[in-house]
């Protein structure tokens, strides 16, 4: 008997441990207990090149491969249960279907190229993608700098993204805490957003962030004037989930809502004529820009009208829109020389709405509190102190290769800055953007940005879209009034360089890894300072000082190249994260109908929509794996199986020396 129990505990042990093996999400698709989306390689940053008259169709191609995803990680979604009973299930029903419609649209890409220039090779390696946990260990919040773009290090020249200050209170920190547990309350579990994200682990209290801005030297020749511009806060309702700049013509291109100020033209199908005959919400009616970000929505139980249309529910974004309660859009100059004009129609993408799954690369998100403003946050939301309201922030790219207004991937036309200041050979300086959003948010976690349902709402992927649609006077002045170091437009504006905060890499005080702070100097973390009206928490004493909170001074030219993609327009939809090349839309080729502009908060609540990690799954799948309390679980079939063996083997030897003495 005990050798059969001991041995069924080593058959015991041989079962479990085959069950775990290979278990960890690699390239064969298998899924960890961790597993919790799908990563595919990105395909725009791979392309050598497109020639303008493939643009379009390859535009649309790479909007397909994102809706594909989008298709592939729902249907994972669905079945995580039955796939972590049976891995192989991912491999068959999931991850080869999706390599096969990925190669297809590469192979049309391909040959849409080769038809106007060198046709790419060796794209067919980018078809297949993998399983991967949520990434909460990705960053530890400080930004690399090595930015596709550029250095993210330009971003901190000026480090003034604080530009307003503002602030409504986000809310104290992370009491909140029961949101992120249990996820019976319609999707403000760990899970938020419909069971994938953002969990408990995506907040850091901002308290506990040590001061990582720093102000930036400015030299004899810094253009450090400062002109700001007044768009509102989308009073007018203004949302769709497409991306003019990365997948025009393509309706849901996006597959999350964005917010719109300035030019209210822009959709998916917007043309460069449109965006000049378009209206406009900014004060100076020279400025017809489109300025666009993903929304942001409590976690609250609410629902809004897009609850079942593309971009809002469909695409996993569910919760009540916030508005803002300020946006700050200020330009500012270069700390090194004068800037140059924009060209009219440049468009400029800040940041990676793909970055869990691409990597930070061209990470640029930046978040904060008022009042804390010289603490920045890359891949974590902050939990803010009473008093204090949660602020987003970008700095845009500040120099233009002087020749495009777009690129094939929508960045290489535009960069950062170096840590000194300076653009790369080849670019100039043209003024920056910065761009800041304040919002009023209840304590604690609760809050998430939307966007693309595999990107499970992570900080990480926050991002802004910009077109330049000055008029060529008001254009005109906004570069003189950098360049004579002037501070113009309506309200106060962005602060002098040397007033000017940015981040620091090499801070000694830079926060720990878990307190994913802001990126080093020039990246996102070159957050701005507290803003002057900012509400000070008690505990202050990190906090910056009000009138330490101005705009940027980094000065960025302008690029000149006409826009040839247009944006396509979702039905009763905001509008939804654009930084990925491509995003994801409908059919290649298939145009699809405009969609609605205004979305409503409704009151009504929300139905729990597909749950696809329980409160126990989603601490599972925080939990490390490999670790020593992890192979203690996985041994001790093994450890009782050996014991009953031996144990076993005891009893037959002293039954067989007993028999022995009876013999004799």
């Amino acid at each position: 008997m005990a050798l059969i129990l001991g041995g069924g505990g080593l058959i015991g042990f041989g079962s479990f441990a085959s069950a775990g093996e290979g278990s960890s999400s690699g390239q064969d698709g298998t899924l960890s207990a961790g597993a919790s989306t799908i990563e595919c390689p990105e395909v725009a940053n791979a392309l050598p090149g497109v020639p303008v008259e493939a643009r379009t169709e390859v535009d649309r191609e790479l909007a397909l491969m994102d809706s594909q995803i989008t298709e592939a990680y729902a249907k994972f979604a669905d079945q995580k249960e039955q796939i972590q009973s049976d891995p192989q299930l991912a491999e068959n029903a999931i991850l080869n279907p999706l390599k096969d419609k990925r190669q297809a649209s590469i192979d049309r890409i391909a040959t849409a190229i080769g038809r106007s220039g060198e046709k790419p090779k060796g794209m067919d390696e980018l078809a297949p993608c993998s399983l991967r946990d949520d990434g909460n260990d990705q960053g530890d919040g400080q930004n690399e700098g090595d930015n596709q773009e550029g250095d993210d290090q330009g971003q901190g020249q000026d480090g003034g993204q604080d530009q307003g200050n503002g602030g409504q209170d986000q809310g104290n920190g992370g009491q909140d805490q029961g949101q992120a547990n249990g996820g019976q309350d319609g999707g403000q579990d760990n899970g938020g957003q419909v069971g994938n994200g953002p969990e408990a682990s995506d907040f850091a209290d901002i308290q506990s962030v040590q001061p990582n801005v720093k102000a930036p030297q400015a030299g004899n020749d810094a253009s450090t004037g400062s002109f700001a511009t007044d768009c509102g806060v989308n009073e007018n309702g203004k949302f769709n989930p497409d991306n003019v700049i990365v997948a025009p013509g393509v309706a849901n291109g996006a597959h999350h809502m964005h917010d719109y100020v300035g030019n209210q033209a822009n959709d998916a199908f917007a043309s460069d004529d449109d965006l000049a005959n378009g209206d406009t919400t900014c004060q100076n009616q020279g400025d017809k820009s489109t300025y666009y970000w993903p929304v942001l929505r409590l976690q609250n139980g609410q629902n809004e009208n897009d609850a079942n249309a593309d971009g809002g529910g469909k695409d996993q974004n569910i919760g009540e829109i916030q508005r803002p309660s300020e946006v700050t859009l200020n330009f500012v100059g270069s700390p090194v020389g004068k800037v140059t004009a924009m060209p009219r129609f440049l468009r400029i993408i800040t940041g990676d709405a793909k970055a869990l799954t691409n990597g930070d690369k061209n990470a640029n998100a930046s978040w904060s509190c008022t009042g804390f403003e010289d603490r920045q946050l890359r891949d974590k939301y902050p939990i803010c102190p009473e008093g204090s309201k949660v602020v987003r922030s970008f700095k845009f790219q500040s120099c233009w290769d002087g020749q495009n207004i777009d690129s094939a991937n929508h960045r290489t036309h535009v960069s950062f800055a170096n840590e000194n200041g300076e653009c790369a050979d080849g670019f100039r300086a043209i003024p920056q953007l910065v761009q800041r959003i304040v919002y009023d948010v209840p304590p604690g976690p609760g809050f998430a940005l939307d966007s693309f349902p595999e990107q499970l709402h992570k900080p990480i992927t926050d991002h802004g879209d910009f077109i330049n649609v000055f008029d060529e006077k008001l254009m005109s002045d906004l570069v003189d009034c950098i360049n004579n170091g002037q501070k113009c437009g309506p309200g106060e504006v962005a602060p002098k360089p040397d007033e000017t905060q940015a981040p620091d890499p090499d801070e000694s005080q830079a926060p720990k890894p878990d307190e994913s702070q802001a990126p080093e100097p020039g990246n996102s973390a070159e957050a701005p300072p507290a803003p002057e009206e900012t509400d000070k928490p008690d505990e202050g004493g990190a906090a910056p000082k009000p009138d330490d909170t101005t705009g940027p001074d980094e000065t960025p030219a302008a690029p000149s190249k006409p826009a040839e993609e247009n944006e396509e327009q979702n039905p009763a939809t905001p509008p939804r994260g654009d930084d990925a090349p491509g995003a994801a839309e409908p059919e290649a080729g298939v145009p699809a109908e405009p969609k609605q502009q205004v979305l409503k908060a409704a009151t009504q609540e929300v139905t729990p929509p597909r749950a696809y990690n329980t409160p126990a799954q989603v601490a599972n799948a925080a939990a490390p794996q490999g670790g020593l309390a992890d192979t203690g679980a996985r041994m001790w079939p093994l450890a009782a199986g050996a014991l009953l063996l031996v144990a076993g083997v005891v009893l037959l030897r002293v039954r067989g020396r007993g028999g022995n003495a009876r013999h004799l």
